[in-house]
């Protein structure tokens, strides 16, 4: 018994000490904060239920909203294991994933380096990843799917304020 409580007296000597608290390393800005909250990810399945690569996403028209606001914005980072792009109506090919915006296809994609003006979002980034900015038409609902014609993702739905 005397030795417990030396032990537990040390400890709570000790421990009252300690300058760091569970939230020490969460110190982050108003738009990572933003960002955090608007993150939605998705595996991407086979017809034969075999996962081909996982996307992420960020609504860009909630965490900037004074720069990002005539469309709706996304900021995508994604992982597939085949080697396939996201489509550009700008460059349109049949193997391509397609993001679509409740069914319409975006009205613009631009491929984005791994470090890019959004990177301090997400602290994902890595060699395996590919990354988009995504523009589709103003819309009062918000539900993409990521799809082609061997695989999609499930629905993921935003709430417009």
């Amino acid at each position: 018994m005397k030795t417990f409580i030396i032990i537990l007296t040390f400890l709570t000597l000790f421990g009252g000490c300690s300058t760091k608290n569970a939230f020490f390393g969460f110190d982050m800005d108003k738009e990572q904060e933003l960002s955090a909250s608007s993150l939605q990810s998705s595996k991407i399945v086979s017809k034969d239920g075999k996962i081909s690569g996982i996307f992420s996403l960020i609504y860009l028209n909630e965490v900037y909203p004074e720069t990002f606001n005539k469309n709706e914005h996304f900021f995508v980072f994604m992982f597939i294991k085949e080697s396939k792009e996201l489509y550009d109506p700008k460059n349109p090919k049949d193997i391509d994933m397609r993001l679509k915006l409740n069914s319409k296809l975006p009205l613009k994609v631009e491929k984005l380096p791994k470090e890019n003006r959004f990177s301090k979002l997400v602290n994902t980034k890595n060699d395996w990843n590919q990354y988009y900015l995504v523009t589709f038409e103003q819309s009062d609902t918000i539900n993409l799917t990521l799809d082609d014609n061997a695989s999609s993702s499930r629905v993921i739905k935003y709430k417009k304020e």
